[in-house]
């Protein structure tokens, strides 16, 4: 055997490690993903599934809020999406009187419903290849910065143009896919006329809590349902009172027959990133410089406050969203350090650059990837202690302490001009104080500047932090009860007026939390400065390399990172060995509710009335074959942050449940997808409706809505 032929048969031996994987983006699906598909038991015609000049599935699929995924359901413009994915309208809406976190929400009437400020439902009208046009005419031997800022002139060119063709109720977006190497222009419908039409009781939507979050099996019904409003002409509007339900171009129907263990099973959505071809150095530094630190602050302030919101309902409502936010990627990040160790994708990385190594050297005539690794090597490798320190310092008060982060806002919108700064404060600092609660926070102030301090060299601390530890003699504490007695920041009114006058804001600069921020931002600026080097090597290395892949291995179809577009991933339905000697079932029902119920424990405790509904058993057409009701189920779809809230479709295109979560496995999914093991949890979408129909006995919605 010559020594390519070995060679080539080394790389087909190692593809099982991409095979399985794919958030595949649906323009670019190939004849073999069709038929692999039909095979598992995709009944739809591509021209059903996707269609962008003519109705079809994902018309019906939305980019819900930015962060989330929805499904249209009916010609009256209702969103399913996850309770996670509304819970901050919710609680946005929610009070000590009505208290719709605890209790639910069903509006009854069209009337009923509540509109719900800043958010938004993106529709997906078009995607254009644009790769040719952006990379057109760029030189090859140019540096990274250059050649990015050459692409960005590129990409304001092509959407100035598309903009000219669409009115602006559209967003033109370019996107980059495969890390610079392939273009797309994204063509949108925005609406942001959004009310909000059911919800469950957190009881049910967040059952578990954070303690069966990313885990396996659950017991959750994590949905909430939202409406899209439009004028008489159905086109995006703001809110008005004469405005109508969105007629969308087309809307899911839905299954209420179940699913069986490989069963086929597809879904839809906006997964927001992935690094699949991150390098071993780069593992190393996700590990070191980013989880390890963003576990070790986010713990601290959540027990911080998950104290203050078990001990007072006030505070609960106030913190439930800011602490299921930061909880969510606190326990990502434990879970991915665990899964990258327990899957060997380190040494499986190693392997892999061992052979694009091979492959460059048998090629002494093409220069294109000889310095491809050591830009990724020496770029992460000198970068990655800077990181580190850059990670404790937004974690501890970017994303930490709230009165650091009301600073930054306020900085922000003085460098505005004055006539704009009220309009501004009044839609993004007044908010901030209907959920704050700045007893807790000075808590969390004190634990960060301490924290802080013990884990940066203090050559690398920022300036006002050390002078705070000599002047307070190391008493943390007492700085913070000293600035929350002071603070203009505690005063929104006194807040305002200076910041509305340039003579005044003297005085807010003198405010020792604003003078912690500004501190810390410049140390956090210059330190991100001192790296910009090594992030462009690590930027031209990462394109090299998937450029590269690509090459080495011309008919291996490589499906493009993550990056908040359509995309589509498939497989079954089906259970998963855990760890030696255990299984893992493909589905939960209500006696999951029973087992775990726990009327001493917020996350386990359901209210009487719906416990009552689980014990009678009346289930009617929503029953398995068992008679009993499906909550959850799991498949080894390939989905991420973004994916929530997305539709899982049998293989005729019909609803049969809605994305949530991934299992404890699947945390290093982002860099690493094993389908054995990692799962995509969904809500079934017979609970959703048992919930709907029997507890919220919410007929309108039930005769909108395509059962089939």
């Amino acid at each position: 055997m010559n020594r390519c032929l070995s060679f080539l048969c080394v790389i087909l031996c190692c593809l099982p490690v991409w095979a399985d994987e794919g958030m595949w983006m649906l323009q670019n699906l190939t004849p073999k993903d069709w038929n692999k598909m039909q095979s598992m038991g995709l009944t739809l015609s591509p021209e059903k599934l996707y269609n962008d000049s003519l109705p079809s599935l994902y018309n019906a699929v939305v980019h819900f809020n930015g962060g989330c995924t929805g499904i249209t359901v009916s010609n009256q413009g209702l969103i399913f999406t996850n309770h996670h994915c509304g819970y901050g309208a919710i609680q946005s809406q929610s009070s000590l009187e009505h208290d719709y976190l605890k209790d639910g929400f069903i509006a009854q009437t069209q009337a009923e419903e509540i509109p719900i400020p800043d958010m938004v439902v993106r529709y997906l009208e078009k995607s254009i290849s644009v790769t040719d046009i952006i990379l057109d005419s760029i030189p090859e031997n140019i540096s990274e910065k250059e050649r990015e800022a050459l692409i960005s002139k590129k990409i304001a060119q092509v959407e100035a143009q598309y903009r000219k063709n669409y009115e602006n109720t559209f967003i033109v977006k370019v996107d980059a896919y495969y890390a610079g190497n392939e273009y797309y222009v994204n063509i949108y419908r925005q609406y942001s006329d959004i009310r909000m039409v059911f919800a469950p009781p957190s009881s049910v939507g967040k059952f578990g809590g954070e303690t069966d979050n990313w885990m396996w099996p659950r017991h959750t019904g994590d949905f909430s349902v939202f409406r899209v409003y439009a004028n008489t002409d159905n086109e995006p509007a703001d809110y008005s009172e004469n405005n109508v339900p969105y007629k969308p171009i087309y809307f899911a129907p839905i299954s209420i027959e179940g699913y069986k263990e490989g069963s086929f099973a597809m879904v839809m959505g906006f997964p927001g990133s992935t690094n699949r071809y991150l390098s071993s150095w780069g593992i190393e530094s996700r590990v070191k410089s980013s989880n390890e630190p963003r576990i070790e602050v986010r713990g601290v302030k959540q027990n911080i406050w998950k104290e203050a919101m078990l001990q007072s309902d006030a505070i609960r409502i106030k913190y439930a969203y800011k602490y299921a936010g930061s909880s969510n990627y606190w326990k990502n990040s434990i879970g991915m350090n665990r899964g990258l160790k327990r899957m060997h994708v380190l040494e499986k990385k190693q392997a892999l650059e061992k052979q694009f190594a091979d492959w460059v050297a048998q090629q002494p005539d093409n220069p294109t990837y000889i310095h491809t690794l050591n830009l990724l090597s020496d770029g992460i490798t000198h970068s990655m202690e800077t990181n580190k320190i850059r990670t404790y310092l937004s974690e501890a008060f970017w994303a930490g302490t709230e009165i650091i982060g009301l600073a930054s806002e306020v900085d922000r919108i003085h460098s505005q001009e004055v006539e704009y700064r009220e309009t501004l404060f009044n839609d993004k600092i007044l908010p901030f104080y209907k959920d704050y609660e700045p007893s807790l926070d000075k808590k969390v102030l004190a634990a960060m500047l301490q924290l802080v301090k013990d884990h940066i060299p203090a050559q690398q601390l920022p300036p006002e932090i050390v002078a705070i530890d000599k002047k307070y003699k190391g008493n943390f504490s007492k700085f913070a009860e000293e600035l929350f007695k002071k603070s203009v920041f505690l005063s929104p009114d006194k807040l305002k007026s200076l910041l509305l006058n340039d003579k005044n804001f003297s005085k807010i600069e003198k405010d020792d939390a604003y003078k912690l921020y500004k501190s810390v931002r410049a140390s956090y600026d210059a330190l991100n400065n001192s790296t910009q080097a090594d992030k462009d090597k690590i930027k031209q290395g990462n394109r090299l390399f998937i450029k590269g892949l690509r090459e080495m291995n011309p008919t291996h179809h490589y499906p493009a990172d993550a990056n908040s577009t359509l995309r589509l991933t498939y497989g079954k339905v089906g259970g998963y060995p855990p760890y030696d000697g255990a299984w893992y079932d493909y589905f939960t029902t209500t006696n999951g509710i029973s087992e775990k119920y726990d009327l001493t424990d917020p996350e386990f405790n359901v209210q009487a009335e719906i416990m009552h509904l689980f014990q009678q058993k009346e289930f009617g057409r929503y029953a398995n074959e068992a008679g009993n009701m499906n909550l959850c189920y799991i498949s080894n779809l390939d989905i991420t942050g973004g994916n929530s809230g997305s539709p899982v479709f049998d293989g005729q295109g019909r609803l049969t449940g809605l994305a949530f979560d991934g299992n404890w496995e699947s945390m290093s999914g982002d860099i690493a997808f094993e389908p054995e093991v990692q799962k995509c949890i969904a809500v079934d979408i017979r609970y959703v409706l048992f919930m709907i129909d029997k507890w919220g006995k919410c007929q309108r919605i039930m005769d909108e809505i395509n059962i089939q």
